[in-house]
C-alpha cells in the first residue's frame, strides 16, 4: 500500500468514526397542528420506556439486544451515573435513543425521594444544582445515542408552597436556557406528575420545548384537553405511563386498595397507546413505567420483570410498539379469593384458586404477602407465606404474625419464565403484633448493615463531631477483610472527636419513622483495624434516644483499641430489644497528634 492510499484510507476511516457525532441531531417541528420530532432529519416517533438497570453495566448489551425485540427506540434515565457512558455506547449499538435526566433536588419527602431541599434558603444547593447541569450537558451532548434532556421530576409536585415554586421555576429557567445556548442539538423537556407543572412552565420557563407527563391509567387521554384549555402551543410527551397507580385507585377492602388485575395491566398498555397516544397530534410518544426487575410492593403492579420472571407489561410494551402477540401468554389466574372474615395468625386457612395457561405448560405456584401500614421500607416488602397442597387437590396458606388487614398475592409460574400476579386481602388478628408501637419491616437473619459496598440497608448520613474532616469510602479496595471492598473512614485533622451513624432514612435524627425489627438476632459483628495502632473507637449500634419520637430501641456500643492488622469484634444481644433499630452502626473516635485511618467490613446481625 501507498503513503497515498493509506493517508486515503485513513482520512476516510476517520469522516466514518466522526459521522455520526456530527449527525446526532434532534429537533421539532410544526406542521399545522401536529407536532413532529426529527432524528437527523428523519421523523422519530418515541417508543419507550423508563429504564431501571443503568447500575447493572455488565449487562447493557442484553438489555438493550431484549427492548430491540420489544420495540422500543429510546429509554428514559431520571439522572445520570459512572456507568452512563457504558450506557450511551451500547445504546447506540443497538440503534436506540436516551432522554438523558438531570436530576433536582425535592423540597420535600416524596414518593420516589426523601429528599428534603429549602429552595428559598440554600443558594449554595441551588448552584450546586445549576453547576451539575452545566456539566452533565457538556459530558454528554456530542454522544450520538443522546435524544433529549429531561431536566427534574415531579418537583413541583413535592414542593410545598407557591414561594418555593416561584424560585424553583427561575432556577429551571436559568438552567433550559443555558442548556439551550450550550447544546441546540438536542430539546429540553421538563417532567412533572399529571398536570402540576404546566401553569409554572408556561409563566416561568419559555425555554423548555416539550412538556413532560406522568400520567397513568385512563387519565392520559385527557393531557391534550388540558394543554390546551391552557392556550400552551408546545407539543408533549408521557414521560410515565402505566396501569393507574395505588395513589388514584379509592375502592378498598380491609383497608388494602385493589390492585388491577393482570389483564388490566396489559390492556392500558396496548390499548391506551393505540388510543391515547399514537394518534394524538400534541403528543411526540411514550415512556412506559418500568423496564426493570424487583420483588418489592411496586414489581408486581408497574414493572416488567418480577425475581427475573417476565409480567404482562412486558409482553404488553412488544404488542404496543410492534403489533405481534407474545411468543408465550403469561399463565391466567381466573379466580383466587379467601375466606371472608378476620383469623388469628398462625392458622391454615384455605384458598380458592382456577389458573389456567394457554399453552398447557407446567405450572408453579407460591404465595406472599405485603402490609401497607407502617414505614414505606414496611409497605415496600413482599414476604413468602408459608403453604401446602397443589393444583389438583387445592392449596392452604398460613397466615402471618402481623395484624390487621394484609395483602396476598399468588404468583403462578409457567416453563418459559412468565408469571401470572393477583391479589387479595385478609384480616388477620395478633396481639402481640397489635401492640407492636413501630411498624418497620422485619429483616431475614443473617442481616448485613455493610457487605461490600454494595446497596446497604441503612445510609452514612449521620455526620458528627468535627465532620468536616471526615472523608467515607464504602468501596475501598486498598484494605479488604471479606469480599470485594471495606469501608473506609479517614479523619484528617490532628486533634478533636468525630462520629459517624448509618440511619435510615438518611439525614434522619429520629423525626421520622424508619429502622428495622431485627428481633431474633443473636450477635451483632463486625471486623476492624486501623492505619496505626491502638486507635480508641466505640463502636456499636443504636443512637437515637426515646426523647425523639421514633428512637432505638435499642443501644449497645463497645470500646476497643483497633490494631494495624484485622480482627473481628462482637457484641452479645441477649435482652435487648431490636424491634426498631434505627442506626445500625455508630462509631466515634478522637485524634490525639495524628490523624488516622479507620477500616470496617462485614457488619452483621446474625
Amino acid at each position: 500500500m501507498s503513503k497515498k492510499q493509506f493517508v486515503v484510507i485513513s482520512l476516510g476511516l476517520a469522516i466514518f468514526l466522526v459521522t455520526p457525532f456530527l449527525k446526532a441531531q434532534t429537533k421539532l417541528e410544526k406542521d399545522g397542528y401536529e407536532w413532529k420530532l426529527l432524528v437527523d432529519d428523519k421523523p422519530f416517533e418515541i417508543k419507550g420506556v423508563t429504564f431501571g438497570y443503568d447500575k447493572d453495566p455488565a449487562q447493557f448489551e442484553s438489555y438493550f439486544r431484549e427492548l430491540k425485540s420489544l420495540g422500543v427506540n429510546t429509554i428514559r434515565l431520571w439522572a445520570s451515573n459512572e456507568n452512563t457512558p457504558k450506557l450511551l455506547d451500547a445504546a447506540q449499538a443497538h440503534g436506540i435513543k436516551v432522554m438523558l435526566g438531570i436530576w433536582m433536588r425535592h423540597g420535600r419527602p416524596g414518593m420516589e425521594d426523601d429528599d428534603r431541599f429549602d429552595y428559598l434558603g440554600e443558594t449554595e444547593g441551588k448552584e450546586a444544582m445549576y453547576q451539575n447541569a452545566i456539566n452533565k450537558v457538556e459530558q454528554y451532548k456530542n454522544h450520538p445515542a443522546m435524544l433529549s434532556w429531561g431536566v427534574g421530576n415531579e418537583v413541583y409536585l413535592n414542593i410545598e408552597t407557591d414561594e418555593e415554586k416561584v424560585v424553583y421555576s427561575q432556577l429551571l429557567e436559568r438552567i433550559c436556557s443555558q442548556i439551550k445556548k450550550n447544546d441546540p442539538n438536542h430539546p429540553i423537556i421538563s417532567v412533572d406528575a399529571w398536570t402540576f407543572g404546566l401553569d409554572w412552565w408556561q409563566e416561568y420557563v419559555p425555554s423548555i420545548d416539550i412538556l413532560g407527563i406522568n400520567s397513568y391509567g385512563g387519565a392520559a387521554k385527557y393531557i391534550a384537553e388540558e394543554i390546551g384549555q391552557r392556550g400552551i402551543d408546545k407539543p408533549y410527551i408521557l414521560t410515565e405511563f402505566g396501569i393507574t397507580g395505588e395513589w388514584d385507585i379509592k375502592a378498598m377492602k380491609n383497608g388494602v386498595v385493589f390492585e388491577p388485575s393482570d389483564q388490566n395491566k396489559f390492556d392500558v398498555i396496548v390499548q391506551g397507546y393505540q388510543d391515547w397516544i399514537k394518534n394524538e397530534v400534541k403528543c411526540l410518544g411514550v415512556y412506559v413505567f418500568h423496564y426493570a426487575d424487583g420483588n418489592e410492593f411496586l414489581a408486581p403492579w408497574l414493572l416488567t420483570h418480577v425475581n427475573g420472571l417476565k409480567r404482562p407489561q412486558y409482553w404488553a410494551i412488544r404488542e404496543a410498539f410492534t403489533g405481534q402477540k407474545p411468543n408465550n401468554y403469561v399463565p391466567k389466574i381466573n379466580r383466587f379469593s379467601l375466606p371472608d372474615s378476620e383469623i388469628t395468625s398462625g392458622t391454615w386457612v384455605p384458598v380458592k384458586l382456577d389458573v389456567s395457561d394457554q399453552e398447557n405448560e407446567k405450572l408453579e405456584v407460591s404465595f406472599y404477602y405485603n402490609q401497607r401500614t407502617g414505614t414505606r421500607r414496611r409497605r415496600n416488602q413482599i414476604n413468602k407465606l408459608a403453604i401446602r397442597g397443589n393444583l389438583e387437590s387445592g392449596f392452604e396458606i398460613q397466615l402471618p404474625k402481623e395484624h390487621g388487614g394484609i395483602k396476598i398475592y399468588v404468583y403462578v409460574k409457567d416453563s418459559f419464565d412468565n408469571l401470572g400476579i393477583e391479589s387479595t386481602s385478609i384480616l388477620v388478628y395478633d396481639e402481640e403484633a397489635k401492640q407492636k408501637k413501630y411498624l418497620v419491616p422485619k429483616v431475614e437473619l443473617p442481616f448485613y448493615v455493610y457487605k461490600d459496598g454494595e446497596v446497604n440497608p441503612y445510609f452514612a448520613s449521620g455526620y458528627m463531631g468535627n465532620y468536616e474532616k471526615i472523608t467515607v469510602d464504602l468501596e475501598n479496595k486498598e484494605d479488604v477483610k471479606v469480599g470485594k471492598s471495606s469501608m473506609k473512614i479517614a479523619y484528617k485533622a490532628f486533634d478533636n472527636w468525630y462520629g459517624l451513624a448509618f440511619v435510615d432514612p438518611a439525614n434522619d435524627w429520629g423525626d421520622i419513622a424508619g429502622g428495622y425489627d431485627i428481633s431474633g438476632a443473636k450477635t451483632f459483628s463486625f471486623w476492624a483495624k486501623a492505619s496505626k495502632k491502638n486507635v480508641e473507637v466505640k463502636i456499636g449500634f443504636g443512637m437515637i434516644t426515646d426523647d425523639k419520637p421514633f428512637p432505638d430501641t435499642a443501644i449497645k456500643t463497645i470500646d476497643v483499641k483497633l490494631k494495624t492488622s484485622w480482627k473481628k469484634y462482637e457484641i452479645k444481644l441477649k435482652d435487648l430489644d431490636l424491634s426498631c433499630i434505627r442506626s445500625g452502626l455508630v462509631l466515634y473516635s478522637s485524634s490525639i497528634g495524628l490523624p488516622q485511618d479507620i477500616f470496617i467490613d462485614d457488619v452483621v446481625f446474625e
